[in-house]
């Protein structure tokens, strides 16, 4: 599955090639309380069609409404981008859905050849971050490198810079039942995912969506180079395996890196890694074993489930402190069958 923004983006291009106007919907700042984030993106088509959300869903139907009553124009020729603003009263946050008298900000833009939308697509594919300054005089739009994680912000009064960055990419080493379900939940909530296992026993994929590689896990992690929005989980319990891809992702900008196993193979893991290959003390604390949240997970899917939760948790900034002594002791499962 796509990421939304990425939805968004190609859609609004699509609808244009179709001659069709459109108004690109970005939310900019928010107070208090906010379904969506700042950055979070949405487009509105001239008849009223919609992809992605700014909020639950009030803010959207009254976006239609005033599109409508022609409140909001989409001719990037004689429209220009402008702000508007939710939930200022207490009357317009119940109205509107925002919760705790929330605020929300929105930059609405119509789109014309000057959006660059489809140098944005081809820079995302490539994995890189950009800074998109939006000039509100002319509705124009520059692009720069930039880094995912900045919020939206006012270069000065007239340039509006949001920030565009690549999908979150999970590499699982070792295929089995555990990767499967941890390939479907994290391809569900938007990751790109790669399994790679070289073994003949295990078979091919056919899983839609879900890349799959015979290569050797260390070859695929030195040729996918993991940035800061890659994650690289080992599940295959065959350290000839495991440890050569885990040596390798620790030396890279991975945000998260970890392997099952039980609580003592996880500590002579660390040791293993410590005594026979060069890593530095802060990338072996940067391992995190037994991967997952504490939760009793004892099947693979509740397994899944805590290394999961643990990944996007690092991935938001709010993951609990690593310590082996707090992880979930992690059964094989790689005996384990399902149809």
């Amino acid at each position: 599955m796509e990421p939304l923004d990425a939805q968004v983006l190609r859609q609004s291009l699509q609808w244009q090639a179709q001659g069709q106007r459109v108004l690109l919907v970005t939310v900019a700042r928010t107070w208090g309380s906010s379904p969506r984030p700042p950055g979070s993106l949405m487009a509105l088509r001239e008849d009223g069609l919609t992809v992605g959300s700014v909020s639950g869903g009030c803010v959207e139907d009254d976006l239609v409404h005033r599109l409508r009553q022609g409140d909001i124009g989409l001719d990037a020729a004689t429209d220009r981008p402008r702000l508007v603003r939710y939930g200022v009263t207490t009357e317009q946050a119940h109205r509107f859905g925002l919760p705790c008298g929330g605020t929300l900000e929105l930059m609405l833009e119509p789109l014309s050849t000057h959006s660059r939308l489809a140098e944005t697509l081809a820079a995302l594919e490539r994995r890189q971050s950009l800074q998109r300054t939006l000039d509100l005089r002319s509705g124009a739009v520059t692009l720069a490198p930039g880094a995912h994680d900045a919020v939206p912000h006012w270069a000065d009064e007239h340039h509006f810079v949001s920030q565009l960055g690549p999908q979150a990419r999970l590499l699982l080493i070792g295929a089995g039942d555990l990767s499967r379900y941890l390939a479907g939940m994290a391809r569900g909530m938007g990751f790109d995912v790669t399994v790679c296992d070289p073994r003949p026993e295990q078979a091919d994929w056919a899983e839609p969506g879900i890349g799959f590689s015979r290569e050797m896990p260390d070859d695929l992690v030195q040729r996918l180079r993991p940035d800061r929005r890659t994650a690289v989980v080992a599940v295959s319990h065959d350290p000839k395996l495991d440890d050569l891809a885990l040596i390798d992702a620790l030396q890279t900008e991975a945000f998260y890196v970890g392997a099952i196993g039980s609580r003592r193979n996880s500590a002579t893991r660390r040791q293993r890694l410590r005594e026979h290959f060069d890593l530095s003390d802060a990338q072996l604390d940067r391992l995190r074993g037994p991967a997952g949240l504490p939760i009793g997970s004892k099947t693979p899917a509740e397994i899944a489930l805590s290394i999961l939760a643990e990944v996007v948790a690092t991935k938001n900034g709010v993951a609990p402190a690593s310590a082996p002594s707090s992880a979930p002791s992690q059964p094989s499962t790689q005996a384990v069958t399902h149809p």
